[in-house]
């Protein structure tokens, strides 16, 4: 099959770990689906370009001054696109023979599905999930779906809140419409915050029980916590926040997310990170201005998104 015919652009952003990249592209020499590549590179201070211009010349590589962030790096990747379908992969990764061909599968059969993701494993206990997609509440609350949960569990594949961008599938035309990754959150929750909007322009996301992919996780960050993830997660889930609730949703939630910052904070204070929490939310409240808030979204799917966001708080406290 000629390259221009594939439906599928696969899109890595890079950040050193050269090793773990070459563990990943070697890995998608077993898929099944025809696909293009397309690594972008945030200025790795390792030898990962050199070793992607030698051993797959094919590959198109966007090479970055600067780190830029995630939601810049895949931007540059999805714009420069031609293929129906992106799927985000991070560098941590490892791919299945089948997985792309189950997600694209359940994706084509419906235009409403905007994203699919995977089934994410723990590399290092492949008996464990690592995500099955996304969720959202109304204390502003973002959560793995699946997380620590065995792998036997989570084999009913169906409609999720949101798609993990570590490993998924989405609809290229649909960024036309809804806004590419907002490059304000630079990474972290940017995929939460996209599965928002799409849900507030009538799209869907669905979770393929299938499409089995086996993550190493914090591979680039290097830890489950650190200052710098704290920090910038804290910032995000106000960005959220303030840009995608409406005005009656915020004072009808006002409550419920005040709950949601205090209990956050008590847990990050044990753990070592409070400052860094509570830097976070201030730096979201005194920069949110700089982002661009959903308009002319109708009042029915507002209320779609609400409700949702009840139900994800009972799944929260069960």
């Amino acid at each position: 099959m000629n390259k221009s015919d594939n439906k599928i652009t696969v899109i890595i952003p890079n950040y050193n770990n050269q090793k773990l990249l070459a563990n990943l592209l070697e890995s998608l020499k077993q898929v099944t689906l025809p696909h293009d590549i397309i690594i972008v590179d945030n200025a790795s201070s390792d030898n990962s370009t050199t070793y992607i211009k030698t051993n797959f010349p094919e590959i198109t590589l966007i090479e970055n001054k600067t780190n830029t962030g995630f939601a810049h790096a895949v931007n540059q990747a999805i714009k420069i696109a031609t293929t129906d379908y992106v799927l985000l992969l991070n560098n941590d990764t490892i791919v299945t023979e089948s997985a792309f061909k189950n997600m694209f599968d359940l994706i084509s059969t419906d235009s409403s599905i905007f994203s699919v993701t995977s089934k994410m494993i723990q590399k290092h206990n492949p008996n464990l999930i690592d995500d099955t997609g996304d969720e959202y509440s109304i204390m502003g609350w973002t959560k793995k779906r699946g997380f620590n949960h065995s792998v036997s569990e989570f084999t009913q594949s169906g409609e999720v809140f949101g798609a993990c961008a570590g490993a998924a599938l989405y609809r290229r035309l649909v960024f036309l419409e809804i806004g590419y990754f907002d490059e304000n959150f630079e990474s972290y929750v940017e995929d939460v915050d996209i599965s928002i909007r799409a849900r507030l322009y009538g799209y869907t996301s669905y979770y393929c029980a299938d499409a089995i992919i086996y993550h190493y996780g914090s591979a680039t960050s290097g830890s489950k916590y650190n200052s710098f993830k704290v920090r910038i997660s804290a910032r995000n889930n106000i960005y959220l926040l303030y840009k995608n609730l409406s005005l009656w949703m915020k004072i009808v939630n006002f409550i419920f997310i005040v709950m949601g910052i205090v209990i956050k904070y008590l847990y990050f204070y044990r753990k070592g990170y409070g400052q860094d929490y509570i830097g976070g939310v201030c730096e979201g409240f005194r920069t949110r201005k700089q982002l661009d808030k959903i308009e002319g979204v109708s009042f029915k799917n507002y209320l779609k998104l609400e409700l949702l966001l009840i139900k994800n708080t009972f799944k929260y406290l069960s």
